[in-house]
């Protein structure tokens, strides 16, 4: 694979006029991505080698440690483009968390592609060594309901990652009171923790990079199962994490070649970015995503979920016009389509105009005001109210 530049200065990156050599899209990218290590940033790199081979494009990939790291480079028009997960797409449109705060809001998120590979999991990991604090050697019989009382990442920044890690805790009655939080700076630094004995359970991809370095480790890794019959411990975990499925995982660290693991999962990651991008630039790197398919598909564990028949065009957050285009031309968006799009867009004006409010109005305590404002705009429009 082709050396690709991870740069840090952004000034300059984004909408550069010189274009490449098929003439439809600028001859240098620049996007925000998971830490290096991660599966989104491996996914990054793999899909940056078939720009490079096939289109002359120089994909230049920004790692970040969270969700707000990735965004605000794309919020500040220094990037265009993110690799982002659920924090930096769902929760930037709602509003909360980190987003929520008074220098933040609510983001017009659009979405051009998602990975949905129906074969990798995003799971609460679990140390193998501590299967033995609770008399289960070899993690026979180990549930989520045995961490209670033990470690558990907690990653400044990163929402996302946070919620779902509560939603594997929720699905065995447990609550982040029931468990020792121990605060990371990111994702790499959760699962360096994994492995030196800091902390004993951590949330990721199971295909991520730093799974494989844990299992290899000396306290190894377990992924516990879920039960996609338990409707009660489902409907817990989907009140904290709306987004989360059922899912048999048959890609990663200790399920390679096996039957896989029941787990859960979502689109992962989302190329994303916000709805005043450039329609015709949205729509020329959508087009490159699904035409360059077969050069990336199989280079990345994971990868393959970006083909065009895996896209879940009815998702939590709205497409780019310029995505839309695209899929419009490959035959598969319908009016049905439309009008879930539509609605989502909808939502994120209620959630906008609620915010416009609460500036006008400046309350001194704003964090207590905007989640009360919030819920209330969306009932009162007839939406859905998470968190």
């Amino acid at each position: 694979m082709k050396h690709l530049f991870a740069g840090l200065a952004l000034s300059g990156l984004a909408g550069t006029a010189a274009l490449a050599v098929d003439g439809t899209l600028p001859n240098q990218l620049a996007i925000t991505s998971y830490g290096t290590g991660s599966s989104g940033y491996n996914q990054s790199v793999a899909i940056g080698a078939a720009l490079q081979d096939k289109r002359g494009v120089n994909l230049r990939i920004l790692p970040a440690k969270n969700d707000v790291a990735r965004t605000e480079p794309l919020r500040q028009g220094k990037v265009d483009f993110s690799m982002n997960g659920v924090g930096g797409t769902f929760m930037a449109q709602e509003g909360v968390y980190q987003f929520g705060a008074k220098s933040w809001g609510p983001l017009p998120i659009r979405a051009l592609a998602s990975n949905n590979s129906g074969t990798v999991g995003i799971s609460l990991g679990v140390a193998a060594e501590v299967c033995e604090k609770v008399g289960k050697p070899g993690c026979e019989g180990f549930t989520y309901a045995d961490l209670k009382g033990m470690r558990v990442a907690w990653l400044k920044g990163a929402p996302s990652m946070n919620v779902n890690a509560q939603a594997y805790l929720a699905y065995a009655g447990l609550t982040i009171d029931d468990v020792e939080l121990v605060e990371f700076g990111g994702f790499g630094p959760s699962w360096k923790g994994m492995v030196d004995g800091s902390v004993d359970a951590a949330i990721a991809s199971t295909s991520s990079g730093k799974g494989y370095e844990a299992a290899s480790g000396p306290r190894g890794l377990f992924w516990p199962e879920i039960d996609p019959d338990n409707a009660e411990g489902l409907t817990r975990m989907q009140e904290i994490a709306p987004f989360f499925a059922p899912m048999t995982a048959k890609v990663g660290a200790t399920i390679d070649g096996t039957d896989g693991v029941r787990t859960a999962g979502y689109a992962f990651p989302v190329l994303m970015t916000l709805a005043d991008r450039d329609a015709d630039l949205v729509y020329g790197v959508t087009k490159a995503m699904f035409e360059l398919y077969d050069t990336y598909k199989g280079t990345s564990p994971g990868i393959d979920g970006w083909s065009l028949d895996h896209q879940a065009l009815e998702w939590v957050v709205p497409y780019h016009d310029g995505a839309i285009r695209y899929f419009r031309e490959a035959g598969v968006w319908t009016e049905a389509h439309d009008a879930h799009n539509a609605r989502l867009i909808e939502r994120q004006k209620v959630l906008s105009d609620a915010w416009a409010a609460q500036q006008a109005e400046n309350p001194a305590d704003w964090d207590a005001v905007w989640p009360e404002r919030r819920r209330a705009a969306l009932q009162a429009a007839g939406f859905q109210v998470f968190y």
